[in-house]
């Protein structure tokens, strides 16, 4: 296939997921008792946001039009070891490796088994040329590539398997905001947005609060409040209950508006239905953590203005461009190997 024909499917795809057929709706129903997390709101919330901000012929071609992809591409097989945190979390890997015109072998999360299968079924009947550009296996075999999402501790096995290979390897990353105290309570109940989606499991989550010394919580909490029907998630409600319990024994110092557990920590990631924060004396000092501690960020989020180097607008955390890589890494510059003509650059005999 020719990548006019790839970008054509891709956009064919995003007007059927838009279309919300009998089948989708099948399948997410199906997915939503598998998976406790994987509400249907947010499996919805997912498709959404893949078919509005990824596939459209115009966004489609405005990504790819960044790259030198050469008509006829040396396929190579990639093999994708796919996160499970949120509903089609791998997704933009898959599109990525069939765009570039390569093969992708992918491994699915146990968590997630049914909905990205789904959607190549689609696909695959919509053009029969795009099978065997995807093939779903138990164990990675036999390829040339490997991109592998996990955690801080899985990370650590896939570069003992993967190491030798060319490999894209992502970690455990989040979210933070900056608030300076005179964000308005819709940019607040924005930030409710980036903070809330998908109960907080999602890398572009935010997790972390950096707020000026004296900061007045107040309006805060009241307005994360309006998110307060996610305790009637039995597992959200557990992961709530629990971390009030754990600081209340430990008489760690907290704030709660019945949705969320609020604590000074300096770590980044925190736990379900928590988020940390931490004081700053000025802005300077918060732009040099966040360089330093760039490997733990996925994401910065602020009103505009606030720091000199690029922001998100509140509630836009869940919605990436598909030239937002996660990690930062060029997935499909990657995939083009760059300076080798479109193939991968594989590593010697």
């Amino acid at each position: 296939m020719q990548l006019a024909d790839r970008i054509a499917l891709l956009a064919r795809l995003g007007d059927y997921l838009r279309s919300k057929d009998e089948r989708l709706e099948a399948v997410i129903h199906r997915t939503s008792f598998t998976n406790l997390w994987f509400t249907k709101e947010n499996q919805w919330k997912a498709v959404e946001a893949i078919a509005e901000q990824w596939l459209r012929s115009e966004k489609l071609e405005q990504w790819l039009s960044r790259y030198e992809i050469p008509p006829e591409t040396d396929a190579k097989k990639v093999g994708l070891v796919l996160a499970g945190n949120i509903p089609l979390v791998g997704f933009h890997d898959v599109v990525s490796v069939f765009a570039t015109g390569h093969k992708a072998v992918i491994k699915l999360s146990e968590k997630d088994p049914y909905l990205l299968p789904f959607l190549v079924k689609v696909i695959t009947e919509m053009d029969g040329r795009a099978a065997p550009y995807f093939r779903f296996v138990d164990r990675l075999e036999g390829f040339d590539a490997v991109i592998a999402t996990g955690s801080n501790n899985s990370s650590r096995y896939f570069e003992a398997y993967f190491g030798k290979y060319p490999h894209i390897i992502r970690k455990n990353r989040n979210g933070i905001a900056i608030l300076t105290g005179a964000e308005t309570p819709e940019e607040l109940a924005a930030l409710g947005e980036d903070i809330f989606r998908y109960f907080g499991l999602g890398c572009r989550n935010v997790s972390k609060l950096y707020v000026p010394e004296g900061y007045d919580f107040e309006p805060l909490m009241e307005t994360l409040h309006e998110y307060r029907q996610i305790v009637l998630h039995d597992k959200y409600r557990n992961n709530f209950d629990y971390n009030t319990a754990i600081a209340m024994l430990n008489k760690t110092a907290y704030l709660s508006n019945g949705c969320l557990v609020l604590m000074e920590d300096p770590g980044i990631v925190s736990p379900i239905a928590a988020a940390y924060y931490q004081f700053y004396s000025d802005i300077e000092t918060v732009e040099k953590e966040i360089l330093e501690r760039s490997e733990e960020i996925q994401l910065v989020t602020a009103r505009p203005g606030v720091l000199s180097s690029p922001t998100l607008p509140f509630g836009t955390a869940q919605e990436p461009a598909l030239w937002d890589y996660a990690d930062g890494v060029d997935t499909v510059a990657f995939l083009l190997g760059c300076n080798s003509g479109g193939n991968l650059k594989l590593p010697p005999e």
